[in-house]
């Protein structure tokens, strides 16, 4: 039956051109068609669809590379003078079995979907990316080789096959719909919306992939070997496409925001202040095909969602949110470098900034120039430049430079550095780094310089064997303050080891890999006299991937930590009334952990959960301790429109002298969303941070600890967050935004009987994109 119907669809016009993955046919000459008249409804019943290349024969990636798919695949693709078509026939063979729902863009990931991977540059590096579920819901972004996310996006996944940032928008068309056979999706891309070579004949790079949720398969067009150091570098090729046109291409979003904000001023009074209006714009101007410009006047920077809360009990570090703000996603990922040198979320609120990226011949250009808002310092507005370069070097090869500089008055910090990426024998790669700081704390101090170096030795990305070495130091006075580096004085090794074993056809079993990694840390200064660690860890990570898209991951891991006498100058015992100077323990030593835990299939009810226990250690005390984390993750889809995401996340602490509890975190997130529309969404996230501690004290005495001579009492900290949105969003860069959001606080944790407003807001946001 199947067979008929596509000899049905296929046996009108001209013959169509079969490019068939599976024969390595990836060469693809796309048809050029002046006047395609095509209307884009998801039903591929126009005349031009019957002159389109038709794409077939794909081979399954994930989790096993190299099989034939399970399912069948057919994508017809033809471009006229100011756009690229795809026509999608995905067929099912296992029943009523699609998984489609009305979501929001980007937000289909649980979906059966549809990837076209446009490498507009044909360097093998970095390509678009345009993802459609069955009923033509969008999602967007930026698929690339190398790192994940540095620059504050936020990676889709933990891959190791490149990076996709979904953080970029880009206007497109497309429409779907489900069959009796699987489903059926039409895709059209604007040239207007893309950044592309500048020859009047040129190639592109091309990839399909299609996700499959009832079996948790992977499939691609251009076959794709996990034995490889490049993903995209196994893409296939659109060839000789002529007459591109994108006319002018200039965007101009005006946009409106206003917020009326209420805080307390007293114990028994709350008052809101006066409604702030503000204007602003945003213009792009595509300065040639292959390098466009950005300004922003007075924008909006305000997140329309609250971070998810992350446990900072016991923990030493700044941690890292990833970047939400408009301005900033089209174009991050070519602000990625090793170590995270530019982080944009270091800029809080700009009055104006400007940006510039693009490909010039093989060098990849992004620059940020920003006057950031005073922070309540008046006349201090630090102003902030981020420049990153890459040159490709031979077929998947890479060199880079990267510069940024933060002035404020007479204090500024500048950091230059250079890295490389050279694939070797196709399944190897080696990377380096050498970074360095200038700092200048103010007038009248002098200039403190640091550096950074980065050295992967090897890097084997094997079938069933793959491995890891790679050296980090930073030195003490090391700074990066448009960054994110937040750890110096340290050497940390990498080395790891991967196996995998890989299930028969048909097998319950379909994917079982185990990571051994070894994490040694020294002083930086001791690294250099070959002295001893001071902390570490031996870790042994098993990922099972089970038939129908299940998965079991459990590891164990032994540490050692050494306490720096330093962190604790300021410590002293409170022994009767009398004030001794604290002792610091040398360290702890084989401290044993580990956790397990699991996720199911990509359905209407799916859940995943970890559960972990072990031995650590108080940094606070300088102690060791005993420790329970677990975290509890539930989506529910009763309907194609209605999404329900709760988590739960927990963290307990006790100290393994006496088994005393030290502290305890519970932070439950509940997220609801009615997709009215494509375009229209109601959202609630309701968020609860509770921490509490215990007052600190010497683990062998018992006796209060002062630190700086304050004594550190018990305290809870308790933030309960609520917001609601109405969004309404036809295509980037036209919104309307109207929302609430609240945070309370109470005394005693979850009590919910004295609960105090702390702040909250009414704010409005409206703009419209204008496309020259």
């Amino acid at each position: 039956m199947l067979a008929l119907l596509l000899a049905l669809l296929q046996s009108t016009g001209d013959p169509t051109p079969v490019y068939d993955g599976r024969l390595h046919r990836i060469e693809v000459r796309v048809p050029r068609i002046d006047v395609p008249s095509v209307h884009i409804d998801g039903v591929l019943d126009e005349a031009a669809w019957q002159q389109a290349a038709l794409l077939t024969g794909f081979t399954q990636y994930r989790p096993v590379d190299s099989r034939p798919a399970e399912d069948s695949t057919e994508v017809l693709a033809f471009y006229g003078p100011d756009a690229i078509y795809f026509g999608i026939r995905a067929f099912e063979a296992h029943g009523n079995v699609v998984r489609a729902t009305l979501a929001d863009r980007d937000n289909i990931d649980a979906d059966d979907k549809i990837q076209i991977l446009l490498d507009t540059f044909n360097d093998r590096r970095r390509a678009l990316l345009f993802a459609v579920n069955p009923l033509g819901v969008q999602q967007d972004g930026v698929r690339s080789e190398g790192l994940a996310g540095a620059a504050g996006g936020q990676n889709a996944g933990f891959r190791f096959d490149g990076v996709v940032d979904l953080n970029p928008d880009y206007v497109y068309e497309s429409k779907g719909r489900v069959t009796p056979w699987g489903y059926e999706v039409e895709v059209r891309i604007p040239f207007k919306s893309l950044r592309y070579q500048s020859g009047a004949t040129q190639d592109w790079g091309i990839q399909i992939i299609r996700t499959t949720q009832h079996t948790g398969y992977e499939d691609t067009w251009a076959p794709v070997v996990r034995a490889s150091a490049s993903f995209l570098i196994q893409s296939g090729t659109l060839k000789s496409l002529t007459g591109l046109r994108r006319g002018l291409v200039m965007d101009v979003a005006p946009e409106f925001t206003s917020r009326l904000d209420g805080a307390p001023v007293s114990p028994t009074s709350y008052r809101y202040h006066n409604i702030d209006p503000e204007l602003g714009v945003n213009v792009r101007w595509g300065v040639t095909q292959n390098l466009s410009a950005a300004g922003t006047v007075n924008p909006d920077f305000s997140q329309v969602e609250a971070d998810v809360g992350q446990v900072t009990v016991n923990q030493r570090f700044a941690l890292f949110f990833p970047e939400k703000r408009p301005f900033f996603l089209e174009g991050l990922e070519q602000f990625d470098t090793p170590n995270a040198l530019i982080y944009t979320r270091r800029i809080t609120s700009p009055i104006v900034g400007a940006k510039l990226t693009g490909k010039v011949g093989g060098t990849a250009v992004a620059y940020i120039g920003s006057v950031d808002d005073d922070g309540g310092t008046p006349r201090l507005h630090p102003i902030v430049n981020l420049l990153r370069l890459r040159r490709d070097l031979g077929a998947s090869s890479t060199v880079g430079l990267v510069y940024t500089d933060r002035i404020v008055e007479s204090a500024w910090n500048r950091v230059f550095g250079a890295d490389a990426r050279v694939i070797w024998k196709k399944i190897w790669f080696s990377e380096a780094q050498f970074v360095g700081s200038w700092t200048k704390a103010g007038s009248g101090l002098g200039v403190r310089a640091g550096q950074l170096w980065d050295v992967t030795l090897y890097d084997r990305t094997g079938y069933s064997y793959g491995n890891h070495a790679e050296l980090v130091g930073i030195s003490p006075d090391f700074a990066a303050l448009s960054g994110f580096v937040n750890r110096v004085n340290i050497v940390q090794g990498r080395f790891a080891n991967r196996f995998t074993w890989y299930g028969k056809p048909g097998a319950e079993l379909e994917n079982a890999t185990t990571f051994i990694l070894v994490q040694p840390v020294w002083h930086y200064r001791d690294f250099f006299k070959l002295g001893s660690t001071f902390e570490g860890n031996i870790n042994e990570q098993w990922l099972f991937t089970l038939r129908g898209g299940w998965g079991v991951n459990a590891n164990y891991q032994n540490a050692q930590q050494r306490f720096d006498p330093p962190d604790y100058a300021g410590y002293q015992v409170d022994s009767a009334g009398t004030l001794i100077p604290f002792v610091v323990p040398h360290g702890r030593y084989n401290l044993w952990g580990g956790n397990i835990g699991f996720n199911t299939p990509n359905r209407a009810l799916t859940l995943n959960a970890n559960v972990g226990a072990g031995m650590g250690v108080i940094f606070a005390e300088a102690a060791e301790s005993r420790g329970l984390n677990a975290f509890v993750g539930v989506t529910w889809k009763p309907t194609n429109a209605v999404r329900v995401d709760g988590q739960w996340t927990h963290q307990r602490l006790t100290r393994a002298a006496d088994g005393s509890w030290f502290s305890t975190a519970n932070i439950p997130r509940l997220k609801l969303e009615y997709q009215l529309t494509r375009d229209i969404f109601f959202r609630y996230v309701g968020q609860y941070t509770a921490q509490q501690i215990d007052a600190l004290r010497d683990s062998r005495t018992g006796d209060s600890l002062v630190v700086r001579g304050q004594f550190q009492p018990r305290h809870t900290d308790t933030e309960f967050r609520n917001d609601v949105l109405f969004s309404y969003r036809p295509i980037p860069g036209t919104v309307l935004f109207f929302g609430y959001g609240s945070s309370l606080t109470e005394p005693e944790p979850f009590s919910f009987g004295r609960l105090t407003r702390t702040g909250d807001g009414f704010f409005l946001k409206a703009s419209y994109l204008f496309r020259m």
